[in-house]
């Protein structure tokens, strides 16, 4: 045989070698097992989701404890201790549940996890069960190799995040467990990258969900008269809608990111007479409804955002009624001392540095430090006054968190096993204690 043709031979079984072993990556068969597990919104499978959780806490010996503040949604609390118990913890957050699916607009099983051209097709593989296998992964290499932390680790994973985490984050923080663990410093969720630059989140905009009410009288469908219900919610949407498109053309030129402006959105419009065939053709109504998803980013003016919904957007004037009770949701950009709900991402703040240099570690890179445009569970820890910072190993990644044929190409969650492993190395080894100068700090990093 001529040598060149030993040499691709060589080169092809060597190929077909890696390829199989690859594919036969543990790590990978037990981000596959997770995937599978359905946890999807409004019936998530949360216990057979804690079983296989504690499963792998119990092949790792860290210590376990099952939490349910509401019954049938269970939080599971990993702990690996460190030999410094009196150091602020690190804690990794991570939720168990996803967003429904249609099944029928997937090109691929939604819950099989199937490897097609080397991507992992599943609901949750970008959010988030991938960060969440990724910190027990990393933790498995890391006590393979002997490491042994300073500070103690806690692995959280968390119900409900997809739903607001008002039986999951929420309660937990306000726990006597939380206060307890004597957190320094959190990791949740970020987002995937089109690029080769990780994301990293140091705030996200606050939810206001806002429903204004137009009243007036009814009339003939053919009659024309001022003050109608319909009328007056229209000028309504027409002012949001021009406030909405000034906001979104400081993101079109560039001049601010998705997180730093007022994000609106119309998700609803009620108002109508229903009929057995739908609705009563010849009758003007005499209420009106809008729903709005408003996203505050905590460097804006809450305030004053309130204030033009009282007088622009849902005026006395105009028949319109607006409570601040009619927020579905609503929550502050201010932490309970009165400063915004931001995490510093300068030298004020050793762990943004450490986490930084832990990426450059990993042989990694990353962008500007972004404010999220939505809402994790970050927040609630923000809320406190911890440290929290959002943060998915994703990079080269389409965006395809709540979108059909969610993905992550394996050799992409296998890369972020090796930056969790180095993140987790530098928080757990950090001996800096609380309240030692800023001089000291930047000496010690």
């Amino acid at each position: 045989m001529p040598i060149t043709s030993k040499i691709f031979l060589h080169l092809y079984t060597l190929f077909i070698f890696l390829t199989l072993t690859l594919a036969n990556d543990p790590s990978l068969q037990r981000f596959q097992q997770y995937l599978q597990i359905n946890t999807a919104q409004p019936t998530p499978k949360y216990h057979e989701a804690a079983d296989f959780i504690l499963s792998q806490a119990k092949t790792l010996s860290l210590h376990s404890q099952t939490i349910e503040f509401v019954k049938n949604k269970p939080l599971i609390l990993l702990k690996w201790p460190g030999t410094d118990p009196t150091l602020p913890s690190i804690l990794l957050n991570s939720h168990t549940d996803v967003v429904p699916v249609e099944p029928h607009k997937w090109a691929h099983p939604p819950f099989a996890a199937n490897i097609v051209n080397d991507n992992i097709y599943a609901r949750g593989s970008q959010d988030m069960k991938c960060v969440g296998l990724q910190y027990l992964e990393a933790v498995r290499n890391l006590k393979s190799s002997g490491f042994v932390p300073l500070r103690t680790v806690y692995i959280l994973f968390v119900p409900d995040e997809e739903i607001g985490g008002h039986d999951g984050a929420e309660k937990f923080v306000d726990s006597a467990i939380f206060d307890e663990m004597n957190v320094g410093i959190v990791l949740d969720e970020g987002l995937a990258s089109v690029d080769g630059h990780y994301r990293l989140f140091y705030a996200e905009r606050c939810p206001m969900w806002l429903v204004i009410k137009a009243v007036g009288a009814p009339g003939h469908g053919a009659k024309l008269y001022d003050n109608t219900a319909m009328e007056n919610l229209l000028k309504s949407v027409e002012s949001v809608r021009r406030f909405r498109a000034s906001q979104f053309d400081l993101v079109k030129a560039g001049l601010k990111a998705e997180g730093e402006v007022v994000n609106v959105n119309m998700v609803f419009l009620k108002a109508g007479t229903p009929s057995p065939t739908g609705f009563v053709m010849n009758l003007q109504p005499s209420e009106a409804e809008a729903g709005f998803d408003i996203r505050v980013p905590p460097i804006a003016d809450q305030a004053s955002l309130e204030r033009r919904i009282a007088e622009e957007w849902a005026p006395a004037s105009r028949n319109m009624t607006f409570e601040h009770g009619q927020f579905k949701q609503k929550m502050s950009v201010y932490d309970k001392s009165g400063k915004p709900l931001l995490t510093a991402h300068d030298s004020s703040n050793p762990w943004w540095a450490l986490l930084e240099g832990a990426i450059h570690k990993a042989g990694r890179t990353f962008g500007k430090p972004e404010i999220f445009p939505a809402s994790t569970d970050a927040r609630y820890f923000r809320l406190k006054g911890v440290l929290a910072i959002g943060f998915s190993p994703m990079a080269n990644t389409p965006i395809l968190l709540h979108d059909h044929n969610e993905f992550l190409n394996k050799e992409e969650y296998l890369k972020g096993i090796e930056v969790y492993e180095s993140i987790i190395k530098s928080f757990a080894s950090f001996a800096a204690e609380t309240g030692k100068d800023e001089e000291a700090t930047k000496d010690e990093l």
